[in-house]
């Protein structure tokens, strides 16, 4: 049957969520009304569109499409299909999947034949080509970031797909299979499918036997895991332990990946906890690195015990504010040159060791104060070393 490649989409138009790449007056409207696309890079989640996405492109613009992995591919198959065009008034697109596992090697190798113009490459990838790929290979194609399908074009493509196919499908079934999908219209439609040969009629109960965690991030309660993440994260913040448990209990429950409570954990323990207890981010770290080794239920443990420590923690939310202020600061113009003294290599520098630790020297050309302290637990420490340094 195939449900996922039967209703893949015909036409750019039918492709969701990618609005923003897609929709009226976006990039690539704009290529392709010029006859044109430029060596590209697709990145995103599994099951967003960017396979789909790279064979339209190649249909729009009239050109072959040839897809390789790159976990399979060997560098002469490629090398033989672009040659191959070299007469011809017409070139392919050369569409690599997991582009981020081609090697070193493999990626200079293809160097050329992105600035020849023989071919288009387009590589598709779930992970961030500014940390996957060399900077040679992304200084020669145009990066693209794919989002997640919304949860309201999963549920609209799911119920459309079970109307088509003749399957009953319950309020929950659909629930269940939309939240916990996470925008991955694929994996969606490939559990609607595997559910359909238990039984035409799609049930949760039936539904859980095939798939009893998230794909990526999700939950199978009425209330989004948005809803319930962010309930979770706001009550730690409030520093109430229970309300906290039980919410990291419902994700839990709600099958949502050990994953993601971490590494929403994580972040917290950077803005709302900071300097006021530094081992809070130390803690969040080992946490993230043991459930992404041990999955449930183990993993339930350490998630329990991040949550009461940073439940615990003193709150501060110093540098969160000192960042977004240097940052609004920079976006709105102030660029200030960097003083002589400080440049590489230079004449006029005071090295601070040479006068015990600390000497008095401008850093900035001009006063800027960008940073607050909460004076709240370690950061009051903080303040204390500060004033000792400079000797106030």
């Amino acid at each position: 049957m195939n449900l996922a490649k039967k209703y893949r989409p015909k036409s750019l138009d039918d492709v969701l969520s990618q609005e923003h790449l897609l929709g009226k007056n976006s990039p690539f409207r704009a290529f392709l009304e010029k006859n044109y696309f430029p060596n590209a890079l697709l990145w995103g989640p599994p099951g967003c569109g960017k396979t789909t996405v790279a064979r339209l492109i190649a249909k729009e613009l009239g050109c072959d499409f040839f897809e390789f992995n790159a976990t399979s591919v060997k560098i002469d198959e490629i090398r033989k299909r672009v040659n191959s065009y070299k007469e011809s008034l017409t070139k392919p697109v050369i569409f690599i999947d997991e582009i981020h596992r081609l090697s070193k090697n493999q990626q200079e190798v293809l160097l050329p034949y992105m600035e020849n113009g023989m071919c288009t490459l387009i590589g598709a990838s779930t992970q961030n080509p500014y940390y996957s790929l060399t900077s040679a290979f992304r200084s020669r194609s145009h990066l693209f970031e794919f989002k997640p399908i919304v949860l309201s074009n999963l549920i609209n493509l799911i119920k459309t797909v079970a109307e088509n196919e003749g399957f009953e499908l319950t309020d929950e079934a659909l629930e269940f299979i939309a939240s916990s999908s996470g925008g991955d219209a694929r994996g969606a439609l490939n559990l609607l499918e595997s559910a359909s040969f238990l039984s035409p009629k799609i049930t949760l109960q039936n539904l859980k036997k095939i798939r009893s965690q998230a794909l990526y991030g999700g939950s199978s309660e009425k209330e989004s895991h948005y809803d319930l993440t962010s309930a979770m994260i706001k009550s730690i913040r409030g520093s109430d332990i229970d309300a906290a448990l039980y919410y990291l209990a419902r994700l839990i429950e709600g099958a949502e990946p050990p994953q993601f409570i971490a590494r929403r954990l994580a972040i917290l323990a950077a803005e709302d906890i900071g300097n006021a207890n530094p081992n809070a981010l130390n803690l969040a770290s080992s946490a993230l690195n043991i459930v992404q080794n041990i999955g449930y239920p183990e993993a339930r443990i350490p998630l329990a015990q991040l949550v009461i420590y940073l439940s615990s923690s003193p709150k501060s939310n110093s540098a969160y504010k000192a960042i977004n202020s240097a940052q609004k600061a920079v976006k709105e113009g102030l660029i200030l040159n960097v003083p002589e003294h400080i440049k590489t290599h230079p004449k006029n520098y005071l090295y601070p060791h040479d006068f015990g630790g600390y000497v008095k020297q401008n850093y900035l050309e001009k006063d800027i104060r960008f940073y607050t302290s909460s004076n709240i637990g370690f950061e009051a420490k903080l303040n204390e070393w500060l004033k000792k340094i400079k000797g106030n």
